[in-house]
């Protein structure tokens, strides 16, 4: 019985449920309607007083801007946009300012500029023609009120852009790596250049010769024309092949240079009568090196003897590769047809593209043992040396069968080997290490007999007819001086002879001090004005100044 009533109700009920679901739907959708009406009636109703409209915040003032825009004007729209765009351009002014402050850079000015830029922003919004005219007006907007608005803004706002650009790569970090980036390529670049431009004025500085020393020639010449009977050639003397006295060899073009280092050698020799000069020049300044010597004797019973490198008739080109190869029109014109913008391309070489360097007076030190074949030993000096102490203990030094004996340059990984020949050439790179340690013409003691006997000449023929396409060194003497003694150079202490005063600044003064041989190597030889000065007074204490040439050729010492 109660099974079935309980039934008999759940049947009777289901339709009646069902009606109510659905009335219940319908009384919620039109609740929601009427709220969302009353909303928007509220909305398009509600005027707020002047107080609440300047108070109003920017995103409620927006959306009713935005609902009265549909509603009325459309010009409404366009002046939203301008001051949106205006509020942007304040906020990233005062973000720049902001970061000027905390930085703290030279930026007051800019700090300064960007305050008063964000204030004419605020100035221009809180105007009350437009606050009146376009802000608080209900009605529709006047055009031209908003037209110069709109300029007023956007004169603003381009203000704003320059100043940000200028002042962009204070703050942006990526561009300022950028631009320092660029700005050290740019650097280095002009560094190159500049470093190959220098480099070449220096070398014509240094290789051209002065007018002063052009000048002291030619009064030489001069003298030597308006009173030759006073010139006559003399007699060779018999100290000149006595092997039992000390001889210099000293080959070069400069007259004042030549005379400096006899003058100093005289001056620090113990016995200054035992030593015999040895000069060789070429035909220009022969007899202006005559008339020097002749007008100046050497002091102290010192022997002296002068040629011309052109008398030595056994240097023809058939026997010397020089000659031979001056003959050649690639070395012709890698030498004379050389210009300052073809020479700056290639600095390495630069320092070689200058005659002297395959000039038969440079390599006559090669062939010592046929121009004064009665002597035993040599000492071979450069003219921009100067000697501080007596030297004869350096023919006293057992040779050990060397040829050569000289002063080693390396230390560390310069100075070897690999610094002055092609060790890609194959012939080098079989025959020499590249790590052995080079030496330095400028005071070497030459063996000459044991010289003779290792055949030492022919070995520098050999080496220098194999080079005449420059595919071994790039030329200048030592490279083959270098494979020529390869196997039979001594090393000297160093003290005997110091090198680099014409181009390292550095060196000691005590280190010079205890030298037996200063050696001014480099471009800024002490007879030019771009010598090296707290150096020059140890060259021209030698100089003899009491020769009346020098003072009417306005020698700068």
């Amino acid at each position: 019985m109660a099974v079935v009533v309980r039934g008999v109700r759940v049947g009777s009920g289901g339709g009646s449920g069902i009606r109510s679901f659905f009335s219940y739907r319908i009384f919620v959708s039109a609740m929601f309607t009427l709220l969302f009406l009353a909303t928007l009636s509220v909305l398009f109703t509600s005027h707020p007083s002047h107080d609440e409209a300047i108070m109003e915040t920017t995103g409620n003032a927006y959306v009713k801007r935005t609902f009265l825009a549909w509603q009325s004007d459309p010009l409404k729209t366009r002046l939203d946009l301008i001051q949106n765009q205006a509020n942007n351009h304040v906020a990233l002014v005062n973000a720049y300012a902001a970061y000027a402050r905390k930085l703290k850079l030279e930026i007051s000015k800019q700090l300064k500029m960007f305050d008063d830029l964000a204030n004419n922003f605020s100035e221009l919004q809180m105007n009350p023609k437009y606050v009146t005219a376009l802000f608080e007006s209900n009605g529709p907007i006047d055009e031209d009120i908003l037209r110069q608005f709109e300029k007023e803004v956007k004169d603003r706002v381009k203000v704003a852009r320059l100043m940000i650009v200028e002042s962009k790569e204070s703050y942006d970090n990526q561009l300022k790596i950028q631009k320092l980036k660029d700005t050290i390529f740019a650097v280095k670049e002009l560094l190159v250049k500049a470093k190959k431009n220098g480099a070449f004025t220096s070398l014509v500085s240094a290789k051209s010769t002065p007018k002063s020393l052009h000048c002291l020639a030619m009064r030489l010449v001069e003298e030597r024309i308006s009173h030759p009977e006073k010139y006559k050639d003399e007699e060779p003397k018999p100290e000149f092949e006595d092997p039992s006295l000390y001889h210099y060899a000293i080959f070069s073009d400069n007259v004042i240079a030549i005379s400096v280092v006899v003058n100093s050698v005289v001056k620090n020799a113990d016995e200054p009568w035992k030593h015999v000069f040895h000069i060789v020049t070429d035909r220009m300044n022969f007899a202006a090196t005559k008339v020097w010597f002749k007008m100046r004797p050497i002091q102290g019973g010192a022997h002296i003897e002068i040629n011309a490198v052109d008398t030595f008739e056994f240097l023809t080109p058939s026997y010397a590769p020089v000659l031979r190869q001056l003959e050649s029109t690639n070395l012709q014109k890698f030498y004379f047809e050389t210009r300052a913008e073809n020479t700056t391309k290639d600095m390495s070489s630069m320092k070689y593209r200058n005659p002297k360097y395959l000039s038969m007076l440079n390599h006559l030190r090669f062939y010592l043992p046929e121009l004064y074949p009665k002597l035993h030993k040599i000492l071979f000096l450069d003219d921009d040396v100067v000697v501080q102490k007596d030297l004869t203990t350096l023919w006293k030094i057992d040779m050990d069968g060397k040829v050569n004996g000289a002063v080693e340059t390396c230390f560390g990984s310069f100075r070897r080997f690999s610094e002055y020949l092609n060790f890609s050439h194959p012939l080098i790179k079989e025959k020499f290490n590249p790590r052995a340690c080079a030496w330095a013409f400028g005071m070497n003691m030459f063996d000459l007999d044991a010289w003779r006997r290792e055949k030492c000449t022919d070995e520098y023929h050999y080496w220098q007819n194999l080079n005449e396409d420059l595919a071994l060194w790039k030329l200048g003497t030592l490279p083959v001086g270098l494979l020529t003694f390869y196997s039979t150079t001594k090393s000297f202490d160093k003290a005997w002879h110091v090198m680099g005063l014409g181009i390292n600044p550095s060196i000691s003064m005590d280190e010079i001090n205890k030298a037996a041989v200063i050696h001014f190597s480099g471009d800024m030889k002490p007879w030019l004005d771009i010598a090296m000065n707290h150096y020059k007074h140890l060259w021209t204490k030698y100089v003899d100044n009491e020769m009346e040439f020098l003072q009417m050729c306005n020698f700068g010492m």
